[in-house]
């Protein structure tokens, strides 16, 4: 058995966890997320926890499990607490602005690239070299922050680019002049 899929998955305060017909919903202070479930996996509500089960030991299953009871996790943290991806611009002129639901990057192009904010996403920019993706949709968050870094990502010899706040670049030493 999944070591991931047995654990159970306890309700927060203010979400409602319903399955109807092959699919999960899951209400919260902050919206509602939906996902069809995959046939051979159940999922049972009880006593504030949500069980994730499958019907038989084949490997589609096993697999199916584990991944069934994150995706069900990430939608209950989601609607109650939401999910943000950090990212910072680094490089001389590198600069993000926001205006209305716009999210504009100044990184070294002869134009500014332009990202609207698609549904359930929301930019913040606290300063010209920081940007924070936020949503209650983990996979949306991780895929729009995604989008953004590979508008001009980290390059190795200065560092320059948007990365993950935390990312790690390794550094490669310059030509040498002869």
């Amino acid at each position: 058995m999944s070591r991931v899929g047995r654990r159970p998955i306890p309700i927060l305060p203010g979400v409602e966890v319903s399955v109807e017909e092959g699919k999960i919903l899951v209400r919260g202070p902050r919206g509602v997320l939906e996902m069809e479930l995959s046939p051979g996996i159940t999922v049972k509500v009880e006593n504030d926890q949500v069980a994730v089960q499958r019907e038989s030991d084949s490997l589609k299953h096993r697999s199916l499990h584990g991944l069934y009871r994150s995706l069900i996790n990430n939608m209950v943290v989601g609607v109650s607490d939401g999910f943000s991806k950090t990212l910072e611009i680094r490089g001389v002129g590198y600069r993000a602005t926001k205006s209305g639901n716009r999210l504009e990057l100044s990184v070294g192009y002869s134009h500014p690239v332009v990202f609207e904010e698609p549904e359930g996403i929301s930019f913040e920019v606290p300063n010209p070299t920081t940007v924070i993706v936020k949503g209650m949709d983990r996979q949306q968050v991780g895929n729009m922050a995604a989008r953004i870094r590979v508008v001009r990502k980290p390059e190795p010899y200065k560092g320059k680019g948007i990365r993950y706040l935390g990312e790690y670049v390794r550094h490669k030493a310059g030509k040498t002049g002869a």
